[in-house]
């Protein structure tokens, strides 16, 4: 099954990981791996079904999350990467994290409940299910974040760069940082858009979210002729703001900073309407996923990172990083306090 935007998708037709399927017939839920991989899900019932309720959810305890990089290894991955900015190598990447946990009873977690909970606990415009446990996909999503959105020939994305408790914390960095990569992403948007139609209605606008505040931008562009969902996933994936400015250099030094993969982290998850051409997918950020064949047993994971520019200052990446997962956690943890975490 799949939730999205209010409806609810079951009766599940067809799997297939050629997203040249998106442009054929029906409705379909989509989850790419920031790796590469990808899931498209074609459904035969789509209903609305807008408030599933809380659910039932068990959650790991608080103490057993840990981390693939601790603040230790953090610290010093954020320092490696503003050495690569001196060396004139990039300008910004994006250095991240993977939170994991076993799951207390795996016979009856159920991400759609805590797809519930999260949207109690935290609202989040483009939140989520995809269920196809068959087909090793189970996410949970509460993304603040759009990476593609398709009407007709016209689609949009919206990067986040810039994130504080208030936009009193925002600062000059964040919104240069951000800017950065609305280039980024009007370059990419650009490879697969008509000449000159790419256009930047909205540049560094504060967002206000549960327990935290975002500097986003809006990018829009009419598609090319031609063009197709696989032409847009090869011109614009891994989103920008989760790798980083130049692109290509950013992700060289996101593999060897990086200490585990990311997964549906960082990568793209939603939904498509073939039938009518249009297309919502978040970035993977605040996402959650459950990974049933890892070595001792079936894990909760969870990802949280930050980008690196030359202001930055590596304990305050590592506390974004930690403000990012917080709240998020204690919602799946069975806890609404700061989490206290055992790190490795």
């Amino acid at each position: 099954m799949a939730r999205f935007g209010g409806l609810l998708a079951t009766d599940l037709r067809d799997v297939t990981s050629d997203p040249a399927a998106l442009d054929s017939r029906g409705w379909w839920a989509v989850v790419a791996d920031y790796e590469g991989g990808i899931v498209c899900a074609r459904f035969g019932d789509v209903r609305p079904d807008p408030d599933p309720g809380p659910g039932r959810w068990r959650g790991p305890a608080p103490e057993q999350w840990t981390s693939s990089l601790d603040r230790a290894a953090y610290t010093a991955g954020v320092r490696r990467i503003r050495e690569h900015i001196a060396a004139g190598e990039v300008y910004q990447a994006n250095l991240c994290r993977v939170l994991s946990a076993p799951l207390p009873d795996p016979q009856a977690a159920d991400v759609d409940a805590l797809t519930a909970l999260l949207a109690h606990g935290n609202p989040a415009p483009y939140a989520g299910t995809v269920r196809l446990p068959a087909h090793g996909v189970e996410v949970a999503t509460a993304s603040p974040e759009l990476y593609l959105r398709r009407s007709g020939r016209t689609v949009e994305s919206g990067p986040i760069k810039g994130t504080g408790r208030t936009a009193a914390d925002l600062l000059e960095k964040d919104h240069a940082e951000n800017v950065m990569i609305v280039d980024l992403v009007r370059n990419d948007l650009g490879r697969v858009c008509a000449t000159g139609s790419v256009t930047v209605p909205g540049l560094c606008v504060v967002e206000a979210h549960p327990g935290l505040v975002h500097l986003v931008s809006t990018v829009r562009g009419e598609l090319a002729d031609g063009a197709r969902w696989a032409d847009l996933f090869a011109a614009t994936f891994p989103p920008g703001s989760v790798t980083g400015a130049p692109k290509a250099s950013a992700l060289r030094i996101i593999e060897s900073l990086e200490t585990a993969p990311r997964g549906p982290y960082c990568g793209g998850i939603g939904w498509v309407d073939a039938d009518r051409g249009a297309g919502e997918l978040a970035v993977g950020i605040r996402t959650f996923w459950i990974e049933r064949n890892a070595p001792g047993g079936p894990v909760l994971r969870f990802g949280t990172g930050a980008g690196i520019t030359w202001g930055s200052d590596p304990e305050r990446e590592w506390a974004e990083t930690e403000l990012k997962a917080d709240r998020l956690l204690a919602i799946a943890s069975g806890t609404h306090r700061t989490l206290g975490r055992t790190t490795r």
